[in-house]
């Protein structure tokens, strides 16, 4: 590079001598002078070069100086590109990881949530069956009832109709015993008569006549006795047949009533088991939800409606909360026992002893409408107790009936749940 400015610069020379010698000699055609003047003219060129080179050659190391400053800076900032390019690239790594990883979660997610919509079309087709079995149950319970009132009235008509041939008996006996007593008196008549033929021999045919026709009359009153007799084993055999009827029925019932209690523990098994898969339910979407909270990439804010099924998953907690009942709180076996084996009057009864200051005028309003005495319902509803729970819960011997502290919740209980399937049954019928 300096050879060629010194070339540059010796040819500037020669060029400017040139010149200038052409331009001196042509005037006046003094060589002398020309070539004076050319010296002159070259040396001066050649010192102007000289300067504007190193006016170029300070400007060029002042942009050299400020260019390598610059290149520091750059090479500085390179670094520091460099290093958070290094640090994004790490951070893209761990971000990529952690979408690897919730992406093998959602899909794990997903699968859960496939288990638990077959899990619960299951237990729903269940809960299905077990409704139309307990329907089917409460109307074989309905009918049971109704057959039972039947024999019920059937029982009543018969006992009234016993009552009456009871009363016929006793006056058909009587009036044997009225003809026993006539054959008595008769017989000794006929002693009479016979030690008195001798000397009644002219009133014998009309004394035979007279014996001939009560005779008959005992031969027919023999034969409504026998007819009477007769009616009465019919009758005490029908009673025997309903009272039969009426132990079958009872025996089906009770096995009805075991069933029942069989299907409400498989309903609060299904119910626990609702529970558990709700819980993990909300738990899976507890965790979505954390998920949900921590940044994400672009790219991921645009698939996160394929990665994150949120609606799917609130339609499903959506439906398993509307299928869920207000259940209260669940009661003892002996208890649940105690309510079935409880008739409709003595649970008024005791709603009453539970939710009334002075009970006495309501027990009195239902002993007479059910034909008894209040102090036999308390006793009802004790004995009924005592043969299901093992303790009496009413208290006989206070002014007001009240039930026993240790008893008041579970009575509480029981009537919440009898008013709550109440509606159940009505909707049901």
């Amino acid at each position: 590079m300096q050879s060629v400015t010194i070339s540059n610069r010796f040819i500037l020379g020669i060029v400017a001598f040139s010149v200038s010698f052409g331009l001196s000699l042509v005037p006046s055609w003094d060589f002398n002078k020309a070539f004076l003047t050319g010296v002159i003219t070259a040396s001066i060129i050649y010192g102007a070069a000289l300067f504007v080179d190193k006016r170029r050659r300070n400007y060029e190391m002042f942009v050299l100086g400020s260019l390598r400053k610059r290149i520091k800076e750059m090479e500085g900032l390179k670094a520091r590109v460099v290093r958070e390019i290094n640090q994004i690239e790490e951070h893209h790594n761990l971000l990529y990881a952690e979408s690897q990883q919730l992406q093998n979660q959602v899909i794990e997610s997903r699968n859960q949530r496939d288990s638990l919509h077959r899990e619960l079309r299951t237990c729903a087709g269940q809960k299905k069956q077990l409704e139309t079995e307990i329907n089917t149950l409460q109307t074989e319970m309905n009918n049971l009832q109704k057959n039972q009132t039947e024999l019920s009235n059937a029982f009543s008509v018969l006992t009234a109709e016993k009552r009456r041939l009871e009363s016929n008996c006793n006056v058909s006996r009587a009036e044997i015993a009225q003809m026993q007593s006539q054959i008595s008196e008769l017989q000794q008549e006929k002693q009479e008569v016979e030690s008195n033929v001798t000397l009644l021999g002219r009133l014998k045919p009309q004394l035979e006549e007279k014996l001939y026709e009560l005779r008959i009359t005992i031969q027919e009153l023999e034969v409504e006795t026998t007819q009477k007799n007769q009616l009465l084993v019919a009758r005490k055999t029908e009673i025997q047949n309903i009272q039969a009827i009426l132990n079958s029925s009872q025996t089906q019932l009770k096995e009805h009533k075991a069933e029942l209690q069989q299907l409400q523990g498989q309903v609060s098994l299904l119910q626990e088991e609702r529970d558990s898969l709700q819980n993990q339910v909300w738990e899976l979407l507890q965790q979505l939800e954390t998920f949900n909270s921590e940044p994400l990439p672009d790219n991921s804010k645009e698939d996160d409606t394929e990665l994150f099924p949120f609606s799917e998953i609130m339609e499903t907690t959506a439906v398993v909360n509307t299928s869920q009942a207000d259940t209260s709180d669940n009661l003892p076996e002996e208890w649940t026992n105690f309510l079935e084996n409880l008739p409709g009057y003595e649970l008024q009864v005791l709603k009453a002893i539970v939710e009334q200051d002075n009970p006495k005028p309501a027990i009195k309003k239902l002993a007479e409408a059910n034909i008894t005495m209040p102090n036999l319902l308390i006793d009802s509803i004790n004995e009924r107790a005592n043969d299901t729970i093992g303790e009496l819960i009413i208290n006989p011997d206070s002014e007001n009936p009240e039930v026993y502290p240790e008893h008041i919740n579970h009575a509480k209980k029981m009537i919440a749940m009898h008013e709550s399937l109440m509606p159940r049954h009505a909707s049901s019928n």
